[in-house]
């Protein structure tokens, strides 16, 4: 009999053990940060041709330029202290430039399409907290004119300020963003990612137990235009 409570108080110990040390050895051993969201590359990049001016579209582009927007935030699950990044290449929209100055310009985003490496989050993303059902868009609309003539033309980054506006699930709201942009032969590729607090566009965070959302994030994104 007492081998028996000996065998049963191992047991024991070795489950208390498993869920006190569970998520530690999950944040230390298991949980890993996501790459980060995509940035301009100047990989391959070469010197521009033709002007800055005209009318642009948005194109799928090539590696390792690809278009893709999407969000990064910070999350702690099952204990581990995790940075999430989502992206989708669903991505369309349009830029004006005249005179050297971006005059007109909108990027719209298939919210739906944006994943992880987490289908549950997905599920999550795309219902409760984006409701994508009802919201399938988010938008950014440059709102004044942004200076484009001190760009490099030589396959460099260079960078600019925009204002604009954001929508995340029918809610919109003025934003600043600093975009990196390369011109390269006849492309043009921007990227950026925009401070935001999910409250401000009627996004809650999901608290669940086994996952906290912080409450702030970034809206990222990394386009390749072509003249149209």
């Amino acid at each position: 009999m007492k081998k028996l409570w000996w065998a049963i108080g191992g047991v024991v110990a070795v489950l208390v053990l498993a869920v006190l040390v569970g998520p530690w050895a999950y944040g230390q051993f298991i949980a890993e940060d996501d790459a980060p969201a995509a940035s301009v590359s100047t990989e391959g990049a070469e010197a521009a041709s033709g002007s800055v001016d005209g009318q642009w579209t948005v194109v799928p582009g090539e590696a390792p330029n690809q278009t893709a927007a999407g969000y990064t935030v910070h999350e702690i699950l099952n204990g581990a202290s995790v940075t999430v990044v989502g992206s989708t290449g669903e991505v369309a929209g349009s830029a004006t430039v005249e005179g050297e100055k971006l005059t007109a310009g909108e990027v719209s985003v298939q919210v739906a399409g944006i994943t992880t490496d987490q289908s549950r989050r997905d599920d999550q993303f795309r219902g409760n907290v984006m409701d994508t059902d009802t919201h399938p868009t988010a938008t950014f609309t440059v709102a004044e004119p942004v200076d484009l003539s001190g760009l490099p033309e030589d396959g460099s980054v260079g960078t600019v300020t925009a204002q604009g506006t954001l929508t995340l699930k029918g809610q919109s709201r003025p934003v600043t963003v600093d975009i990196e942009v390369l011109r390269s032969g006849d492309d043009l590729i921007a990227s950026g990612s925009i401070p935001v607090t999910w409250t401000d566009f009627g996004v809650q965070p999901p608290s669940l137990g086994f996952v906290t959302v912080d409450g702030r994030g970034t809206v990222d994104f990394l386009i390749s235009l072509a003249h149209s």
